[in-house]
């Protein structure tokens, strides 16, 4: 089974949306299954020089108050201690996230792509780190265990800049306006940060086909 999963790696959701690893640990025969990260990206057309605190990104985005911004952040942190995550947004910057995918498509190449997007996730949402500067990239990415130079060739050249497009093109046409956005063997489609057991009866789903 392949499980296609569209995120964004400054999407709190998205982290919390992976109690889908969860539901494959605990089901009892999930058979074998393939997840695989496809890049979404929040701000696609956000410059890639401009970086600015996601508090403030937020406020001007949707109208909102400082105030309520706090607020926002902490309903999401208290989601993401039900999964015993522990999040630090108001450490968090925002901007175009797109380095960030193309990374984790060539980590695909060498079955790292989880290892590298848990690691980013983390360094993002738990530790206070940037994921928009190169060389806090390649830290991450050596902190995964995948290969500072040639992931640093890779950030160079442009590599893997069709494949974000590309996923980003596959999204608008399944119908995705947001992520987490899961698609089952392309049988079924589930958006927003589900439930283990709403993940489980898909899977039971998708299985009895």
């Amino acid at each position: 089974m392949l499980i296609e999963v569209w995120s964004d790696v400054v999407c709190p959701w998205c982290y919390i949306g992976r109690r889908l690893q969860h539901a494959l640990a605990a089901h009892p025969d999930p058979g074998e299954v393939q997840v695989v990260h496809r890049a979404f990206q929040l701000q696609p057309d956000a410059p890639k020089d401009l970086v600015v605190p996601t508090a403030q990104h937020l406020a001007q985005k949707y109208g909102v108050s400082a105030e309520q911004v706090r607020q926002m952040q902490a309903t999401v942190t208290d989601a993401a201690h039900s999964v015993d995550l522990d999040f630090h947004l108001d450490n968090t910057l925002s901007g175009n996230t797109s380095d960030a995918h193309r990374l984790l498509l060539w980590a695909q190449e060498s079955n790292g792509q989880d290892s590298l997007l848990e690691q980013m996730y983390a360094a993002y949402f738990t530790q206070g780190r940037s994921l928009f500067d190169r060389e806090g990239l390649l830290d991450i990415t050596t902190d995964a265990g995948l290969d500072r130079e040639t992931a640093a060739g890779i950030l160079q050249a442009g590599a893997f800049s069709d494949g974000v497009s590309r996923d980003g093109a596959r999204a608008a046409q399944l119908g995705a306006t947001g992520v987490p956005f899961f698609v089952f063997d392309m049988k079924y489609g589930i958006s927003g940060a589900q439930a283990p057991e709403v993940f489980a009866q898909t899977l039971d789903a998708v299985l009895a086909l």
